[in-house]
């Protein structure tokens, strides 16, 4: 649901109705991910996505039946070997129900905490056997994994929204404008930061926050206050040794981090292993670190290298490897991606 919570905050506002459907179990295999969510507002317009085909056809018309009727409760779909997202066929439980003020007055505050980037957790009763209780919703700060939970008298969905991962930019120039579109398309928090206040200027990186410090200040200021994890990234854009050996020291020292990136060529890449194995840093600490950052995609402007960034990035969190998807006997999520 995170990528339609605007569309939904827009729906809320307007005081119309709409219908929104949520995937709530799989049954079956593939990577159909449990919470993907559509919404059709009053006007008939679809947001968000499922899985396509005839299976999301149906989920909209029944969608399109909820916010006339109403009505709101579990819908069990089959879904035809070779749909995406679940390869082999199977079913899907999808809870549908009216969207509106009236029906979910608790949605500003939970667009609230996402916009903020602070975690949500979002209870709905999805089964009862009193009908009038299907559909209520509880908002807490608690931490819970996204699933169906199944209680002795009710069923409950639980969507959870962690606060995004994070993207730390070091280098304020057009690589770093054009990464950050990227990320941001990856569902990251992106910010940048440069000391060099005349080209770290927020005007210049619209959707990333901008920080003028030193960069490797900067993130021991991040690592000291906890902010640091493994769902964080970091792509160093400088090749200023003055610059990035000190930063690139404080990063492979961070006892969690999800991917440390460095950009550069040949002579940069062994100039920069050169300093910091004279650093005290050994193979399986450099090990750490992808430089030349990006998969070789062929990579020449700013746009093709951030494209190149943001693929290894994606793969370091996915935990893949990058290679072709006709060389990975798991082929589900190619049937996915070109249904």
């Amino acid at each position: 649901m995170r990528d339609i919570v605007e569309d939904l905050l827009r729906l809320w506002h307007s005081g119309r109705t709409g219908g929104l459907a949520t995937i709530v179990r799989t049954i079956g295999s593939g990577s159909l991910p449990v919470g993907a969510a559509i919404l059709v507002d009053a006007n008939g317009s679809i947001y968000g996505s499922m899985l396509g085909g005839s299976v999301e056809s149906t989920i909209y018309d029944a969608a399109v039946e909820a916010a006339s009727t109403g009505r709101r409760g579990l819908h069990r779909f089959g879904v035809p070997i070779g749909e995406a997202g679940l390869d082999s066929g199977g079913m899907i439980d999808v809870f549908i129900e009216p969207f509106s003020r009236r029906d979910f007055p608790e949605f500003p505050t939970v667009a609230a905490e996402i916009a903020a980037n602070r975690r949500v957790t979002v209870f709905t009763v999805v089964w009862n056997p009193d009908a009038d209780l299907i559909g209520q919703h509880l908002v807490t700060d608690k931490r819970h994994a996204t699933e169906l939970v199944a209680l002795p008298e009710s069923d409950l969905f639980v969507a959870s929204f962690p606060p995004p991962p994070r993207l730390l930019i070091f280098g304020a120039n057009a690589f770093a404008a054009a990464l950050t579109v990227q990320a941001k398309l990856l569902g990251y928090r992106v910010t940048i930061c440069d000391s060099r206040d005349t080209v770290a200027t927020p005007d210049a990186f619209p959707g990333a926050e901008v920080v003028v410090d030193w960069p490797h200040r900067y993130l021991n200021t991040l690592s000291a206050a906890g902010e640091i994890d493994s769902n964080t990234g970091i792509v160093v854009l400088s090749y200023d040794p003055k610059f990035e050996i000190p930063l690139l020291t404080v990063a492979l020292r961070l006892p969690e981090l999800g991917y440390l990136g460095a950009v550069g060529s040949r002579a940069a890449h062994l100039r920069r292993i050169e300093d910091l194995q004279a650093g005290g840093f050994d193979d399986a600490m450099l090990a750490r670190l992808h430089s030349p950052a990006g998969l070789d995609v062929g990579a020449r402007t700013a746009a093709e290298v951030a494209i190149s960034i943001a693929a290894q990035l994606l793969a370091a969190r996915s935990g893949r490897t990058g290679r072709h998807l006709s060389e990975s006997v798991d082929t589900a999520q190619s049937a996915q991606a070109f249904a």
